[in-house]
């Protein structure tokens, strides 16, 4: 074979005719160099021009050429089969790297859909977990009834900020800024909704008879996120005419081994003008939320009554009562500079009050128990009372007076009696912190030294050591109370001692006092006057029935008071400046679809709250079945947080059960 044209042409294709030629071939193929395939056998000729001058190359030559041309046809097929065949192998091995790549594709797609599928089933059960966790811790921790508040939160607060008024000062701000975002503590699925705790007081009928003291919140800066953690009456204050800072700090300490406190505030107060600055804003707050608007006539439509609230709670079934006091630097010898500073305050803050309460029982300011002499006591509450009527407003407020427990024998406790009768007000809060130091519980209970030490500071104690003194007040003061205004002798009756020049409450040289008849006369027809007719609406609520307790007043000597198996419990028939007259306990425990309103003549019960020492459900009804229409607490809930008042709630329920 030769190449021709740069293609090989194989010589054993050629006639014998050339058989010379193909010797020369070979022959000169030696001479030129011809490359022998040692495989195939095949001579090949590497150079056409050596042919050329071979001998016989012009009779070959178109054996050559012809042979080559038919080499060259056959080449170009087989070559165009194998292209052909180099396609077909290429197309298939493109068509199943296709395939293999679809498939890969279609593989890599599907696990990808699986894993993306998957992906997105956990993102959904690890977001709605999270969602469903929150929601729980949300619940849960916005619940009185949660033990978290009692057993976390108040033993954190107190190992964090060990100083007791800085810790109760966080914790009102946190309270605060709380409720301002929704998260704050409340009563949830309104277990007072049944009624079986509800109370008749002023008129009112509250969803439940457990109030919180002054000193929780002494500015009025959170009644409503105190509101809702349940209780029926909320009391805020106290207030003095301006701001003082009241005694140096420190000025309170716990003794946690008795769930107790000490405390000298001394009165501390931002002025009733600030307090009355946020009351004003929370009413107007809630005029604009109910549509009315945020002006002084949204404000006046709510306060008098046209939004179907109570003016000072705003809320159903609730009450605000508002405490007053006087500047300590104002002389206790001065009584008419002391009522001035009462009515100062009454006429900043009762019109968002639906409860006054006059304290003159503070045992840290200097003096101001001497105050609950019959003769300054009864000057002052009636000053207070003339303010209260003067109230701009369509319902009035009540008024109490707060009383110090240490105040006890019995002519004190006649004489504080005697001062509400003549002046008018319309109870009594009996109990306050004492300056005595009881002993520690359980009996015989050893305190620590560190708390045996605080037990020397002076200032007011209030602890559960307190409670049989008041369950014991209570009960001395419904009796005294109960037997109306001062019985005059016979021969006052028929006029035989002389009558007082000037004032009708006269002060002997003792600091006691002299009530005439004509001062009793007159306080009698100022409180008939100040009631109104029972309405129709007032009186077939006051057919419902309330609660179920028996022997209330069990200290009282009058048998007419305790209650039966059937009877409204708990109802407290006061001079109520909201007009709605309350049935006596005993025509009620009859036949209550006859019943009818008590003659005004009738109306001599007042109304007693009692504070101190208040800790449990038990001990709750057993100052309501004393005599006490509404029992308060404040160190409870200092001990035992944001809970407190539902737990009291509702072990009182559980008390009923099992009587």
């Amino acid at each position: 074979m030769f190449h021709h044209r740069h293609r090989l042409v194989t010589l054993d294709y050629l006639p014998k005719a050339v058989i010379d030629a193909k010797k020369l071939y070979a022959w000169h193929s030696r001479r030129i160099g011809v490359t022998n395939d040692a495989d195939s056998g095949s001579r090949h000729i590497t150079s056409l021009d050596a042919m050329r001058g071979l001998a016989g190359w012009s009779a070959a030559r178109p054996y050559i050429q012809a042979s080559s041309r038919s080499q060259l046809s056959t080449g170009s097929a087989r070559f165009a089969r194998q292209l052909h065949f180099q396609a077909q192998l290429r197309h298939r091995q493109n068509a199943a790297s296709q395939v293999k790549a679809q498939y890969r594709s279609v593989s890599t797609t599907t696990a990808t859909d699986v894993g993306s599928g998957l992906t997105r089933f956990k993102n959904i059960v690890l977001g709605s977990s999270i969602v469903v966790f929150l929601s729980f811790s949300y619940l849960y921790i916005t619940d009185t009834r949660a033990s978290i508040h009692e057993y976390v939160v108040v033993p954190l607060l107190r190992t964090l900020v060990p100083d007791a008024e800085e810790a109760h000062k966080y914790g009102n701000k946190s309270l605060k800024a709380l409720y301002s975002f929704g998260l704050h503590p409340r009563e949830r699925g309104n277990p007072d909704a049944k009624g079986d705790l509800r109370v008749e007081v002023f008129g009112h009928v509250l969803d439940n008879p457990i109030g919180t003291s002054a000193g929780l919140d002494k500015n009025a800066e959170i009644p409503d996120p105190v509101l809702a953690l349940g209780p029926g009456l909320v009391e805020v204050g106290g207030m003095t005419p301006f701001p003082q800072e009241g005694n140096p700090k420190p000025r309170v300490w716990r003794i946690p081994s008795q769930n107790a406190l000490i405390n000298r505030y001394g009165l501390n107060s931002e002025g009733a003008a600030n307090a009355a600055l946020r009351l004003r804003q929370r009413v107007r707050q809630f005029a604009y939320q109910l549509g009315l608007g945020l002006d002084p006539e949204a404000e006046k439509a709510v306060l008098d009554g046209e939004a179907g609230v109570p003016p000072g709670s705003l809320t159903p079934g609730r009450l605000l009562a508002v405490q007053v006091a006087k500047m300590k630097g104002t002389p206790d010898n001065d009584i008419e500079a002391v009522a001035r500073d009462y009515v100062y305050c009454v006429n900043q803050l009762a019109k968002y009050a639906d409860v006054l309460v006059v304290n003159v029982s503070s045992p840290n300011t200097p003096g101001l128990r001497s105050l609950q002499q019959t003769a300054p006591l009864t000057a002052i509450l009636t000053s207070v009372v003339g303010a209260a009527q003067a109230t701009d407003r369509k319902t009035k407020p009540a008024v109490m007076v707060k009383v110090s427990p240490d105040e006890d024998s019995e002519e004190q406790v006649r004489g504080i009696c005697d001062a509400i009768w003549a002046s008018g007000v319309d109870g009594v809060i009996v109990g306050n912190t004492t300056k005595k130091r009881p002993d520690p519980l359980p009996r015989g209970y050893v305190l620590p030294a560190k708390e045996e030490q605080l037990m020397l500071e002076q200032g007011g104690y209030s602890g559960p050591q307190m409670f049989e003194r008041t369950l014991a007040l209570v009960k001395q003061y419904r009796k005294t109370l109960d037997k109306g205004p001062i019985q005059l002798t016979p021969e006052e009756q028929r006029g035989e001692k002389p009558e007082p020049k000037g004032s009708d409450v006269q002060i002997g040289h003792d600091g006691s006092a002299e009530i005439t008849p004509e001062r009793v006369d007159e306080s009698v027809q100022r409180d008939q006057q100040r009631l109104k007719p029972m309405t129709a609406e007032a009186e077939a609520e006051s057919k419902q029935p309330i609660i179920k307790i028996p022997e209330r007043h069990a200290g009282s000597a009058e048998p007419a008071h305790e209650l039966q198996a059937a009877e409204p419990a708990f109802s407290a028939s006061t001079h109520a400046v909201q007009g709605t007259s309350s049935r006596s306990p005993a025509a009620s425990a009859g036949n209550s679809s006859n019943t009818s309103p008590t003659p005004v003549s009738e109306q001599k019960e007042k109304v007693i709250f009692a504070t101190g020492g208040i800790t449990n459900g038990k001990q709750a009804l057993e100052v309501l079945n004393a005599g006490a229409s509404v029992a308060m607490v404040y160190t409870a809930v200092v001990y035992g947080g944001a809970g407190t008042i539902s737990r009291i709630k509702s072990e009182m329920r559980e008390e009923m059960k099992k009587r």
